[in-house]
Formats: C-alpha cells, structure tokens, sequence
C-alpha cells in the first residue's frame, strides 16, 4: 500500500488560517477557474435519499432497490438513512477527531506522512511546486484489513482515538458490504461479484479551515472523481460545502446528521461499463467557520482484475480490463483534475 504514490510536503493549512494571510501567502492557493460553472444551491435538497430499512423490508424492498439504481445511475450520490452504525460510534469518531485537529500543531506533525508515503498528516496529489494548492489539510490511515495498519502512524493522543477508529472502521465495512449488496441487486448481479468481502478500506479525515479574506477563491479539495469502488462520507460538523458536479453545474450537498453520503466510485463505474457514474465534487471553503469530514474509501485488494464484467451482449464495452494496483498508481500519479485518471482506463477510440 505504501508503494501505490507520493505526493510533495507543503505547509499546514490550518496553522496558516490562524494567522494573517498575506496575498503572497493565499496566491499559490487561489483557483482560477473556480466560477466557470453556475452553482444551483436550490437543488441542494435533490441528492436521493435512501433508506437502507425500506431495503430490508418485503413490502418496501422493490420501491427502494428502483430508488437506488436511479441514484447509482443518474447521481453518483445518495444519502443512506436508517443505515445501523450506532450513534454512539459516530458521537466517537466525531468528538475524537476534532480533538486531534486541535492538538498543537508540533503533535499532529508527530504523524506526518514519511517520504514515500501517502498516509499520515498532511495533503494529497501534490506532485509539482507550481501547482495549485487546495485550502484543506487531510489525516489517511490504511484502516482494513487489520494487517495492512501500520500502528506507528495511528495517534495516542487523543487517548480514545485508535479505539474510535477501530471501531468506526469496522461499522463502515459492514455498511460498505450491505450497499454493495443491495447495488448488485439492481443489477440483477451476483452479490459476491459486487459485494466483495476482499476488501480494502482507507479512512482520510479532512480538515477544511475557515478562509475569511477569499473564501469564494480557494477549495478545500480540487474537482474531482473517487478512485475507489464506494465511498461513504460523514460531515462531521455539519457545516456545507460539498458541492456535486450535475448537468454542467454544482449542486451543494446539504449535510444531515442522521445520514451518511455514499457516492460511486470509478472502480464501480468501470466495471458496470459506465453505468453507475463516478462523478466529479469538489468541496468548497466557508468564510467563517471550519468543516471537518471523515470519508472512507472501499476498493477491491490491489491484486484484484478490474473491468466491465456487468455487460450484456448488445454492449460496447467501454473500458480496459485493469488491475486494481494498475488503475490505483495511476489515479494517485495525477494531480486532481476532474475524472482524467478514469479517461485513461477508457478503451481507445471510445
């Protein structure tokens, strides 16, 4: 896993919100083309919403599952309610993380990432000293299986920490495996082939500072797509700022505190033949207040094939078989642009 990329070491962010921002300073950070297209907040209501209890239910089982596909099909992104990860794990990892984000920043930097290594503190995808920054600081632990942890990067301090995270991680594995199932249900697939227990899970908490003097120029993350194959996202303080890329717009996602945001992720996309839509978000900056997230990515093992096995024999198949490592090394090569990582996987002449 550590293996997979590296990205260049940058300034904290949340250490150069808390003071005087020079336009120097907020330069190498300010995006150029971040009003290109509209934002439409009056659609920040319209994410689907699923109820994982309706799923499960005889009576509301067939309604729900159409619910579903459309939302995988047409979306990308769905809220999970009733969604069975007890509120007392997620009260956990809320309170756990924020106290970590407060820590003094010399004992935050005690896990900073190593060279070579894309876990720890710090950021992602920097890969050039000219690039575009985004206004965020992120935390990535490889989380499942148990034995690709590297302990020495999960933090004593907060002292409940590496508790919350354990047991965060594991409801969210079960929940990533009842979405999966109930999405190859809409495909009339196997659950296994979709539902794969061989499953890899990497948690990255996000720290987005608050950017008081341009906080309509700078993103707290760069447009782009999932590498993974889902992707389950908790607002951890309910403060808005992702937006979702639709019809040529951005459409904000209003956190709610009873649900979790799962989106598609490009693994999935490919191997439904472009079905299931892997879609562009970015997460924008508020001018006064910070906003944490937890998001956390489930993919196939890296020595697992990828490709678009869910394919009738009317279909043109769209994208290259792939391993799991290949498309991974390349995702994490390139800077965040849209879905340009996905272009690559996409058969020649398509």
């Amino acid at each position: 896993m550590s293996l997979l990329g590296t990205t260049l070491p940058v300034g904290n962010v949340q250490a150069l919100a808390a003071d005087e921002v020079t336009a120097d300073l907020i330069e190498r950070y300010i995006q150029p083309d971040i009003d290109t297209h509209a934002v439409l907040a009056e659609h920040s209501d319209d994410v689907p919403v699923i109820d994982l209890g309706k799923l499960l239910s005889p009576e509301s089982a067939e309604a729900e599952t159409a619910k579903l596909k459309f939302a995988c099909a047409e979306w990308g992104f769905f809220q999970v309610v009733n969604h069975g990860v007890p509120d007392e794990v997620i009260a956990g990892v809320k309170r756990d993380m924020e106290k970590f984000f407060q820590l003094p920043l010399d004992v935050k930097n005690a896990y900073a990432q190593r060279p070579g290594d894309l876990q720890g503190y710090g950021q992602a995808f920097v890969l050039s000293d000219d690039q575009k920054l985004d206004w965020g600081d992120m935390f990535a632990l490889y989380t499942q299986p148990p034995q690709i942890r590297d302990m020495t990067y999960w933090p004593t301090k907060p002292h409940t920490f590496r508790t919350s995270i354990e047991e965060y991680s594991s409801e969210l594995m079960k929940l990533a495996y009842s979405v999966a199932a109930f999405i190859a249900k809409t495909l009339d697939a196997d659950p296994e082939l979709v539902a794969d227990k061989n499953v890899v899970q990497t948690l990255k908490l996000n720290y987005y500072p608050q950017c008081s003097s341009t906080p309509g120029k700078v993103l707290g993350i760069s447009p782009h797509s999932d590498g993974s194959f889902l992707t389950i996202l908790l607002d951890v303080n309910a403060v808005q700022g992702l937006q979702i890329r639709r019809h040529g717009a951005w459409i904000p996602v209003k956190p709610r505190t009873d649900a979790f945001l799962v989106n598609v992720g490009d693994l999935l996309e490919i191997m439904t033949n472009g079905k299931y839509k892997s879609i562009e978000h970015r997460a924008t900056v508020d001018a006064h207040k910070e906003r944490l997230s937890i998001a956390a990515f489930h993919a196939p093992k890296l020595d697992g094939i990828i490709s678009p096995s869910l394919v009738s024999m009317e279909e043109k198949v769209l994208y290259k078989t792939m391993g799991v490592g290949e498309y991974s090394k390349l995702y994490l090569a390139t800077k965040l642009d849209g879905k340009k990582a996905l272009d690559h996987a996409k058969l020649s002449g398509i």
